[in-house]
């Protein structure tokens, strides 16, 4: 593990197989942390920003040691890349992308670093100047999955840093390796020891010890709505500032004046893209009754063109799913499908992967005549499960894309201006995308209403979510009044 700017092995004297979702390999062997290693850990963040030379570092330049970071993590784009591929078994082409737009974060928050200016309010009391300042919030506890492990851990550390905070990293114990490595690029960098630390193993034993350090003040979390659950609970008892991006069941909608052919592409890239391993995935596909059966014959024809293969292969477009536990929750999901009523026309069972591959390969699934009520509709699978959803009108529609616990994103395909702005207005969800599907970037907020998360990572709005105000009085008048009266 990273700790304190040095490689230290787990006080358990514990380590966890990493295998190859591709190969079904093992390939690397991740520590396993426990409360003690954690403690180290959050010490030495403490130190690092409360006295090392983060503390005495302009906010400037802290930003400009951030964009000579991004510098680096670009000239290992690559190797990063590939890492997350043997780890996670998405495609290569995804994670290389990936990992060169990730540099980003840093370049947009090492530049936003001395942008955060307080305020001199008009006090209504004379003989007082009043002013605000923002101030770093504490060592913070970024927790990572398994589906985009750096491009994720940057939307947190990024903004921590920029923010004058330190930061501990549990990384999913599925997906570790690329997370120590950009630890071990930080360090190249010259961000300062204890700045970034990281911490490996199970949830039980690092995440909870992480959520409840006494030191730790402020805790974002990317993961599934019962993980987010237990971490909000955790971080309640000692008052934790907290940011959850969460699960998704994510309504792609498409309209009868919908170009479709961009919408086919949409829906495809909604569910497919990353084998359904996204929280943002449309994984609900509301079609307006009227074209319905016309857009699934298109949906089908184009998605059995989709290529199973090695990751690494720029020809293939599907990978595996990551975990064994993953795997087998996607194909009991497609069993409860087919139990309730739902009809699959297309996928619905184990694929065959390529010669030499043992990994976890699901086919891609579409089912029709699927009902709202039904838990393929309501539940978040995260795998390439599609639930096909008619709809009636705009109302029907609405009705529809609202009616789960979850609120992450909404896709609207239309070419009518007033219909695509009126269901942006509509749709409960954190992100709402009309015409494009599955776009984010640093510069725009991101996080989900209702049990899709709380707080926003990216944007101005994230910055915000590392830092706490201070209010600052200074008296300018003569002797005091009389003491016994609030002034």
């Amino acid at each position: 593990m990273f700790i304190d700017g040095e490689w230290v092995n787990p006080s358990s004297g514990r380590w966890l197989d990493s295998v190859n979702p591709y190969s079904g390999e093992k390939w690397a062997e991740i520590p396993l942390g426990n409360s003690e290693d954690v403690d180290r850990a959050v010490q030495a963040a403490e130190r690092a920003m409360r006295q090392g030379p983060w503390s005495r570092m302009t906010p400037s330049q802290r930003g400009q040691a951030l964009v000579r970071f991004s510098d680096v993590l670009l000239e290992h784009a690559p190797r990063l890349a590939e890492i997350e591929v043997r780890d996670n078994g998405k495609l290569y082409a995804e994670m290389s992308n990936q990992c060169k737009y990730l540099v980003e974060w840093f370049r947009y928050f090492g530049g936003l670093a001395d942008k955060i200016q307080g305020a001199v309010p008009p006090i209504d009391k004379p003989n007082v100047l009043n002013f605000t300042r923002y101030e770093p919030i504490g060592v913070t506890a970024c927790i990572t999955p398994w589906n985009s492990p750096l491009l994720l851990l940057a939307w947190k550390v990024a903004p921590a840093l920029a923010a004058g905070n330190a930061v501990v990293i549990k990384p999913s114990e599925y997906t570790s390796a690329s997370t120590l490595e950009f630890a071990a690029l930080a360090a190249q960098a010259g961000l300062p020891a204890g700045l970034i630390n990281v911490v490996t193993g199970l949830g039980a034993d690092v995440g909870e010890a992480l959520v409840t350090h006494p030191l730790v003040r402020k805790v974002a979390f990317t993961g599934g709505e019962s993980g987010g659950r237990r971490v909000n609970v955790a971080a309640a008892a000692d008052f934790k500032h907290v940011t959850l991006e969460l699960g998704g069941k994510s309504a792609n909608i498409v309209f009868e004046d919908a170009r479709i052919e961009d919408a086919l592409s949409g829906a495809i890239s909604g569910i497919f893209a990353a084998s359904g391993q996204t929280c943002i995935a449309g994984s609900r596909l509301l079609v307006h009754e009227s074209i319905h059966d016309v857009f699934v014959e298109k949906l089908v024809a184009l998605a059995s063109t989709a290529r199973f293969g090695d990751p690494m292969s720029p020809d293939t477009q599907l990978g595996p799913i990551t975990t064994e536990q993953q795997y087998r929750k996607v194909l009991d999901y497609i069993e409860i499908a087919k139990n309730e009523g739902a009809h699959c026309v297309m996928g619905g069972a184990v694929a065959q992967g390529p010669e030499g591959a043992k990994g976890f390969f699901v086919q891609p699934t579409i089912f029709v005549n699927v009902t709202p009520d039904m838990r393929i509709a309501q539940e978040e699978v995260f795998g390439p499960v599609l639930s096909v959803i008619k709809f009636k009108d705009d109302d029907d529609a609405v009705r529809i894309a609202n009616g789960t616990q979850y609120g992450l994103a909404a896709g609207v395909w239309t070419e009518n201006l007033r219909r695509a702005v009126d269901m942006s207005n509509r749709l409960v969800a954190g992100t709402v995308w009309i015409n494009i599907y599955r776009s984010t970037s640093y510069t725009s907020p991101f996080g989900g209403f209702k049990s899709s998360g709380m707080g926003r990572e990216n944007g101005l709005d994230a910055i915000y979510d590392y830092l706490q105000v201070k209010s600052v009085w200074i008296y300018t008048g003569g002797p005091a009044a009389n003491p016994y009266i609030r002034r």
